[in-house]
């Protein structure tokens, strides 16, 4: 099965070569922080948290959005969603690899991360995160390529597997919920001290990762010939739909919280992040791009004939991802630490060894991404 990722068209090993060069040049930049030190980038006191844990909390929602596809087909015999579980799956690997390797990159040196398993500290959230994260990249591994060897065979999976598989799916509400934990646990930070933080970030995954399943299920149809079928497409954006709409829903409770009660502290992050605050706003244009593009992405695939139209889906299911990037991968995490609680506002401005160390570690899951999917696809057309 692995010899397939060996062979490829022309613009495959291209695109490989490109990911390649995007990886070096992160690695590059990484040995400069590491050399450097985190002064490196543009985090410091008041903002310890940056580009880095930003993106890994979006990708923990990436990965956790697997479970839509497994319980729907293991659990409730859903057949439309047979060609593209293993779809999703994968996309869970790749994704739990770019979180680990952006905690890395924010810990400054791998010793660092090391340090979380070979010196435990059951009382540190991190040390359940990280456990968590590994854990669900190793269910999601061995299920899916157990259950890929048996259809390359043509036998059925062992019955060994089915356990694992169904352990999946409430591990996959543990990660998010987990790392919903490491901010709602800090007391000092209004905009994540809320009891809504877990089931909103579950709502913003399960509408993030199908919209992403979606548009590389368009992109496979089209450079690879694989088709997922249009029933399983329909399913993944009613999924879409009804979690785009319940984390708009949480997302305005936030706001009735913060502005009806008139708790100041309540107020100041979403102020800074939607209106700017003491003169400063540079995140204001990046959180107003998210709500538009978010509620358009939703409010487009509530006609159903949007739904059946391919041009119309592609574009709202673009517009909800990028709308969700931008509010979980840039805003909820900086905003969160402005004010500062001595009320400083200090903003962030991500650096160009972050940037670079970012777009590497992102070049590194497209590649895994890549080849588990250049294997699961010449499993399928091998057995059509």
């Amino acid at each position: 099965m692995f010899e397939s990722v060996f062979s490829g068209s022309r613009n495959y090993w291209l695109w490989i070569l490109f990911l390649l060069a995007v990886i070096s040049a992160g690695v590059a930049s990484y040995a400069h922080q590491f050399d450097y030190g985190l002064g490196a980038t543009g985090m410091g006191r008041d903002i310890s948290w940056g580009l880095y844990i930003a993106q890994f909390t979006f990708l923990v929602g990436v990965a956790a959005s697997a479970v839509m596809l497994v319980l729907p087909y293991y659990l409730h015999d859903y057949k439309a969603f047979g060609k593209i579980v293993i779809l999703g799956e994968w996309l869970a690997v790749a994704s739990v690899s770019m979180c680990l390797l952006f905690v890395m990159a924010d810990m400054g040196k791998p010793s660092r991360v090391l340090n979380i398993l070979l010196h435990p500290t059951p009382g540190s959230i991190l040390f359940w995160d990280v456990i968590v994260l590994n854990g669900y990249l190793v269910l999601n591994l061995i299920g899916g390529w157990v259950v890929l060897e048996a259809e390359k065979a043509r036998v059925p999976p062992p019955g060994w597997i089915k356990p694992l598989i169904y352990l999946s799916i409430p591990w996959a509400v543990s990660i998010h919920t987990v790392t919903a934990f490491l901010y709602a646990g800090l007391p000092g930070r209004h905009l994540w001290l809320t009891a809504i933080l877990a089931p909103r970030f579950l709502a913003s995954a399960f509408a993030a990762g199908p919209s992403l399943l979606i548009l590389l299920s368009f992109l496979l149809k089209r450079v690879a010939g694989f088709d997922a079928g249009r029933e399983a497409i329909s399913k993944l954006t009613t999924i879409v739909v009804y979690a785009g709409l319940v984390n708009f829903f949480f997302v305005g409770m936030e706001f009735f919280t913060a502005y009806y009660s008139g708790i100041p502290g309540h107020q100041h992050s979403l102020h800074y992040l939607f209106f700017g605050l003491d003169g400063k706003g540079a995140l204001v244009p990046f959180m107003w791009i998210s709500l538009v593009l978010g509620l358009g992405g939703v409010i487009a695939l509530l006609f159903p004939g949007n739904r059946t139209n391919d041009r119309v889906l592609q574009l709202s299911c673009l517009a909800l991802f990028i709308s969700l990037w931008l509010d979980k991968g840039i805003g909820l995490v900086i905003g969160g630490f402005i004010p500062s609680p001595l009320e400083h506002v200090t903003e962030y401005q991500a650096t160009g060894t972050e940037i670079t160390i970012t777009l590497g570690i992102f070049a590194t899951g497209a590649l895994i991404l890549t080849l588990l999917f250049k294997m699961a696809l010449a499993v399928k057309q091998r057995t059509n």
